[in-house]
């Protein structure tokens, strides 16, 4: 049996300033807490390859990993696949860091998520965390088009909601790096 639906909480006011054609595909959105990802090994084995290949700070590397958790994403709802591109420094202005960014692919073409690993001012790598959710971010984007079938991709309550339940799905595959006899490295990130 399913599990019940929480109904949304209060919108924020932003939600208002919508045109009402936006306002359905916010509500329609948030009627959808949750992505039913039931993660394979293969896909669980992609993710706990991600903190190595970070630590590597090689992008092609690092591609090529988050280039199999967006596949075996993809497979497991049953969408189309699409491209990840994984470049250095994040690029930015006055008002912060851009972390990734999805893009509709034009006429057939296939989709795209850029990701940056090296932080944009000191140039270090990324936490593996922040950077499995910025790719779980962007694949949230992909699935309200292919898999909700939604008008648009909005930032609401529920797109969050949905990109929680995937990091939930796939948080036993992302622990630290485990040092000769620290146990403690094995209990998972929160």
């Amino acid at each position: 049996m399913p599990p019940p639906r929480r109904q949304p909480g209060p919108r924020p006011a932003w939600y208002r300033r919508l045109p009402p054609s936006l306002q359905r595909v916010a509500a329609q959105s948030d009627r959808h807490p949750s992505l039913p990802l039931h993660p394979h090994p293969a896909l669980l084995d992609a993710v706990a390859e991600l903190p190595l290949a970070l630590a590597a700070a090689s992008a092609p590397h690092v591609e090529a990993v988050a280039q199999r958790v967006a596949d075996g994403i993809c497979a497991a709802f049953g969408v189309s696949r699409l491209r990840v591109r994984v470049e250095a420094q994040r690029p930015h202005d006055r008002r912060g860091e851009l972390h990734g960014l999805y893009v509709p692919g034009a006429r057939g073409a296939r989709d795209v998520i850029t990701l940056w690993m090296l932080t944009a001012k000191r140039a270090q790598v990324v936490a593996q965390r922040t950077f499995l959710r910025t790719l779980l971010h962007e694949l949230c984007h992909h699935l309200d088009y292919t898999y909700l079938r939604l008008r648009d991709s909005l930032h609401s309550q529920g797109f969050y909601q949905r990109e929680s339940s995937l990091v939930s799905a796939l948080d036993r595959a992302v622990v630290p790096p485990v040092a000769a006899g620290d146990l403690s490295a094995r209990l998972p990130l929160r």
